[in-house]
């Protein structure tokens, strides 16, 4: 059972939240503040961290840092009620691994938790199985069968995060951000050409597609 513990000041939000992770099947666990979270994760493994951005002590923001310095592949999901695009940003540059605002949809919540578990566990085995597809994080190879290519860097990141979700629709946005970093001049050129690059490569494949939502962004699908 996946260990969640959540960072939250104000008590009844905390127990609130607590209380929908046990009724999904998690183990939760409570903190009010940085300071003590950290001292709780010296002696106890923890799976996952949801922490709120404005805490006394040591905001959200600095716990992210201290967590990611100490734990690398630690997920990490913050939920605040600041909305602004440049705390979005903060918290992304801090380490988070993805980011909501108050009120939480519990729903969409665990959702999110659920993809993040499972994003941590594709890193940690540094695999992904497409069907007979293996996609190698290390080599950067994609095999079936007997054969495997090995591709850019950039391409094989693009392509690994789009079948990790199958059927999940990312943003332009969120593509180039994870793949070239929030501070890069990529635009949607650059994108277009590395998913063009990888329809490419792999339209003689039978195991999956690159689907273009117009006007969102685009999709792996997996074929029957």
């Amino acid at each position: 059972m996946f260990k969640i513990l959540v960072v939250e000041d104000d008590r009844n939000t905390r127990k609130l939240m607590c209380a929908v992770l046990k009724q999904y099947g998690f183990d939760a666990y409570a903190a009010e503040d940085g300071i003590s979270a950290l001292r709780f994760m010296d002696k106890q493994h923890v799976d996952l961290v949801v922490l709120d951005l404005m805490m006394p002590n040591m905001d959200g923001y600095e716990l992210t840092r201290q967590l990611r310095a100490a734990w690398e592949h630690l997920p990490i999901l913050m939920v605040t009620a600041k909305q602004e695009p440049k705390d979005k940003k903060l918290g992304f540059l801090a380490g988070t691994d993805d980011y909501m605002t108050k009120p939480v949809d519990e729903e969409e919540m665990i959702l999110r938790i659920k993809a993040l578990l499972r994003r941590a566990q594709i890193a940690s085995e540094h695999k992904l199985a497409v069907g007979e597809v293996i996609l190698d994080y290390d080599a950067l190879t994609v095999s079936l069968r007997d054969e495997s290519i090995t591709l850019p860097p950039k391409e094989f990141y693009l392509l690994f995060k789009l079948l990790s979700y199958p059927n999940m629709i990312f943003t332009r946005m969120q593509l180039m951000d994870e793949i070239w970093g929030m501070e890069s001049d990529t635009d949607d050129r650059t994108l277009n050409v590395h998913i063009n690059r990888l329809r490419d490569r792999f339209k003689e494949w039978t195991e999956f597609d690159i689907i273009t939502v117009r006007g969102l962004g685009y999709k792996a699908v997996k074929k029957a």
